[in-house]
């Protein structure tokens, strides 16, 4: 299963539109549209989160051992990975891992490695979404967030305290966060400005969907949603009725260039790489932030 192309920009807009002033139903017979508006607009029909979250659920797709050049590298950087999730300040989550390899993992009940037995090779990062989006249903989920996040990038350590904690959102959306390349050890700061590019549009550990229920119809909608690059999420989320609402603080650290990056065999890792040069940070404050709200990396 490839990746699902993007909506047009303009048929985006047309769709917010046409929701706002008909609602879903009218709106789905009116337009055609992908699978992932459809499973929205099956969503915003329901009713929106109003229980307290409790809890944050990482998903996280982990690539097969025969799909890599160096498994032991991606397993180290999967602990440090899960290193970030047990370092929060809030001790309410739970991390689903689905591989086809059973990686080393910690000592955690709050882990889980949920085998993944589809046939195929290469990135194959959407089946296992849709997988893990799918296996949730049936987990009896406390009200919460539900946040799909890539085995190599780390959440600062406040993350979850901060999902949790009042005034409840339909969902957050990381704007503020690092990146960096592994390879000159620079970091620079991803965020909405004028001349530089929010995090969101850089990463795909960006995006925490609220739900009070985690029933077959947001599985649906969230399984959908997966199917797209990140750059989708915010609009895919207002049209389900749920916008994503902006952390106030950088709440991920991507890693670039640490040699198995599934986006440089598709030469799309050099921007990030020019990118990092040019947002470079060197003001103690922030590489202080860093040091403070994320675990030791490389």
């Amino acid at each position: 299963m490839a990746q699902v192309p993007a909506t047009p920009k303009l048929k985006r807009r047309a769709l917010l539109l046409l929701t706002r002033c008909l609602g879903p139903k009218a709106t789905q017979s009116i337009l055609t549209m992908q699978a992932s508006e459809h499973a929205a607009l099956d969503l915003r029909a329901t009713s929106k989160p109003v229980q307290a979250p409790e809890c944050v659920i990482f998903i996280v797709p982990l690539v097969s051992a025969r799909d890599v050049n160096d498994w032991e590298g991606v397993q180290a950087r999967l602990s440090t990975t899960l290193g970030s999730f047990q370092a929060q300040t809030n001790l309410n989550w739970q991390a689903f891992i689905a591989c086809q390899d059973l990686p080393r993992l910690p000592d955690d009940p709050r882990i889980h490695h949920i085998p993944f037995t589809q046939k195929g090779s290469g990135n194959d990062k959407w089946e296992k979404l849709t997988s893990l989006a799918r296996h949730l249903q049936g987990r009896n989920l406390r009200p919460g967030y539900v946040m799909s996040f890539d085995a190599d990038d780390l959440i600062a350590c406040d993350a979850v305290e901060t999902m949790l904690s009042p005034p409840a959102q339909s969902g957050h959306l990381v704007v503020k966060g690092y990146v960096k390349d592994i390879q000159n050890d620079d970091v620079a700061l991803a965020q909405n400005t004028l001349s530089s590019k929010p995090f969101w549009k850089l990463c795909g550990s960006c995006a925490a969907f609220r739900y009070d229920t985690y029933d077959a119809t947001f599985a649906k909608a969230l399984g959908a949603i997966l199917q797209h690059e990140h750059r989708m999420f915010p609009y895919l989320a207002k049209l389900a009725g749920r916008p994503l609402h902006a952390f106030a603080r950088p709440m991920a650290l991507y890693l670039l260039n640490h040699g198995d990056n599934f986006g440089a065999r598709r030469g799309r890792v050099g921007f990030k790489t020019r990118f990092v040069q040019r947002f470079k940070l060197t003001d103690k404050n922030d590489l202080d932030d860093i040091a403070t709200r994320f675990p030791p990396h490389s």
